[in-house]
């Protein structure tokens, strides 16, 4: 588990490219935790690829899965770069573990979390509280999944977030869950291994410092 603190979304992003290109069969899976500075990111299956300027805040066409989001500082980002193959995994799986992982989160708060057929993520009263986005190169993954806790959410308000038009987002701190960064960090790291087997198969699990 890597805890990169406020990470540049472009050097980060150019960094799990190249852990993933260098990987050897006994490489260890890592998962980064981490927030970015305030940025849209444009996936493959964007619609809309001419950049917008929206309130200067950078924007970045990358090459996960989904269409465009918003990253900023008060949201959780977990970053998956792991050999799906030895985990036997594939990416319908991935996607589901990881959903679950968030729900199983917000049942600690005794929140409920709900998945929407068609729309990877969850969602809390029809509203988004986590998003995913994935890419698989030679069965190995990277990109993941983006929780908000405590965020300024006013940048969705200028993008269709995940390419939903009508789509509404929250977070944790809207209903009442006031754990710092670390707290929920630890949380959703715990609930990750969890879901992912790790905690079964602990020798797979990376510790990095």
């Amino acid at each position: 588990m890597r805890k990169l603190g406020l990470s540049d979304y472009f050097q980060t992003w150019q960094a799990m490219r190249s852990f993933t290109a260098e990987r050897e069969p006994d490489s260890r899976d890592e998962i980064w935790l981490l927030q970015h500075p305030p940025v849209y990111t444009l996936g493959l299956n964007g619609k809309n690829k001419a950049k917008p300027a929206l309130n200067n805040i950078p924007f970045v066409h990358c090459d996960r899965g989904g269409d465009i989001t918003y990253h900023g500082p008060g949201q959780l980002v977990a970053y998956l770069l792991i050999d799906l193959r030895r985990h036997g995994l594939g990416v319908k799986a991935l996607v589901a573990a990881l959903e679950q992982a968030v729900i199983d989160l917000l049942k600690t708060f005794n929140l409920t979390g709900m998945r929407r057929k068609g729309a990877p993520g969850v969602y809390m009263e029809n509203k988004k509280i986590a998003a995913l986005g994935l890419r698989i190169r030679n069965g190995f993954s990277y990109h993941g999944l983006a929780l908000n806790v405590n965020m300024d959410l006013h940048p969705f308000e200028y993008i269709a977030p995940c390419g939903y038009p009508d789509l509404e987002v929250t977070q944790l701190a809207d209903f009442g869950a006031t754990c710092d960064m670390e707290t929920i960090g630890a949380a959703l790291s715990a609930q990750l291994l969890d879901n992912l087997g790790y905690n079964a198969a602990p020798s797979k699990a990376t510790e990095s410092q």
